[in-house]
């Protein structure tokens, strides 16, 4: 298999990565009460020295009540912190790698028993004051995120948290200016808060979005039934600052719109003309939800997103549950040492590899 496409060099701005590799996000929820500790330091240094373009963080909270929905979520603000962020940004530098964090509101989600204390903010209940104030707060940590050294920063806006809350009309009943009937409408949350970001860190530094149709609440949610509707929900956020569009949809191989095989993150390219990500169990056969549920998935043929990749209908490609029980998964195909890849498995998922 010629893999060669998979570890050309990519470059935005002042964003050079070694290959179209990237660590998707997934949370661990094992930074103690918020802050990060040497396990996950070692955790993200392990797929830095092992060859991962670049890592995205777990997601990472604001400093806003209800911004998160499990104690052990990691927090980025605060002193202790941005502290143990600093010690893991340094760490994955020293180890070749590049990285940055998932910033993220959990919005209106459901509080578990271990964390049954918070009271939930409502997309359909905050005040304008709570609104300006959550803008603030994720372009407040964004600036952290420049000023601790590093190399991008994730929105996360997908799988039914707060950004995606607004942008959903399921969930977004407001008849304000925050409310609307289209999906243009309801993106001006997602607007504000990318515009907060880019005066934050300005021009030069890479904003990545993170964007889903479905919902961890509907799988067969739709934001944007049409190409049209795409475009006024993406453009928007384009001409607010977004610079990379991470489209994660539940299967890469799977078109977005009858009569093109263009996926997700090929229609975010065609219509924006800016770098997307894909991402959607790459590197497994079996779809990702029984994948959690325990049930075993082989280990799939990358001939298909290579394909994809070589006609450039996206840029880089972001690999969740694969990394996440082979740190080495991307040095491993890089040596086509395909048989020696470890299979994913649920137990991977309570353990900091």
């Amino acid at each position: 298999m010629n893999t060669e496409s998979l570890f050309a060099p990519f470059k935005y701005k002042n964003l050079e990565l070694k290959n179209r590799f990237v660590m998707a996000p997934m949370t661990r929820a094992q930074s103690d009460n918020g802050v990060p500790t040497q396990q996950i330091t070692d955790y993200y240094a392990r797929r830095a020295e092992s060859e991962v373009g670049l890592i995205i963080s777990e997601g990472t909270v604001i400093n806003r009540p209800a911004s998160k929905n499990l104690q052990n979520i990691p927090d980025f603000y605060g002193t202790e912190a941005l502290k143990g962020w600093k010690n893991v940004i340094d760490a994955v530098h020293e180890n070749g790698g590049k990285m940055g964090p998932q910033i993220w509101h959990v919005g209106d989600t459901r509080s578990s028993e271990d964390y049954p204390l918070v009271e939930m903010e409502k997309a359909s209940t905050m005040t304008l004051e709570d609104i300006q104030d959550t803008v603030a707060q994720f372009a407040a940590s964004a600036k952290s995120a420049k000023d601790l050294g590093f190399d991008v920063l994730e929105i996360h806006g997908a799988h039914g948290y707060l950004i995606d809350q607004f942008f959903w009309e399921v969930t977004n009943t407001r008849t304000d200016e925050y409310g609307g009937k289209t999906l243009k409408e309801r993106s001006k949350f997602a607007v504000d808060v990318v515009k907060a970001i880019r005066a934050a860190v300005g021009d030069d530094f890479t904003i990545i979005i993170r964007l889903s149709q479905w919902k961890q609440q509907d799988y067969k949610a739709k934001l944007a039934q049409t190409p049209e509707e795409m475009e006024e929900w993406l453009l928007p956020l384009k001409d607010a600052g977004v610079d990379i569009f991470h489209c994660s949809q539940r299967r890469f191989w799977e078109a977005e719109f009858e009569g093109s095989e263009l996926n997700f993150a090929g229609w975010a390219k065609k219509i924006t003309g800016q770098p997307t990500i894909t991402v959607g169990s790459v590197g497994l056969n079996g779809d990702f939800m029984g994948a959690f549920a325990g049930e075993n998935s082989e280990k799939s043929d990358l001939g298909e997103l290579i394909r994809r990749l070589h006609n450039q209908e996206f840029d880089l490609v972001a690999v969740g549950r694969a990394l996440l029980s082979d740190p080495q998964w991307v040095q491993k195909i890089k040596e086509n040492k395909m048989s020696e890849i470890h299979d994913f498995s649920a137990s991977s998922l309570a353990v900091l590899h």
